[in-house]
């Protein structure tokens, strides 16, 4: 469901995961586990805002280089 308009600085689920190299599933899980908050959407369609999955992939990237 990517067709949905969505605003600038935000992400959806789905290119979410892509850049995180996760499945949906994945996300849901850093969801969960407080690593990453939804920032609007819907229950079904969350977005999540750019920033802070930046900042979320840069955390990973720099425990995967430890």
């Amino acid at each position: 469901m990517e067709s949905q308009m969505i605003r600038p600085g935000h992400l959806t689920a789905h290119q979410t995961a892509r850049l995180l190299g996760v499945s949906l599933a994945g996300v849901r899980q850093l969801v969960r586990r407080g690593q990453l908050a939804r920032s609007g959407g819907t229950d079904r369609q969350p977005w999540y805002a750019v920033a802070d999955v930046r900042a979320l992939d840069a955390r990973r990237r720099a425990r995967a280089a430890a």
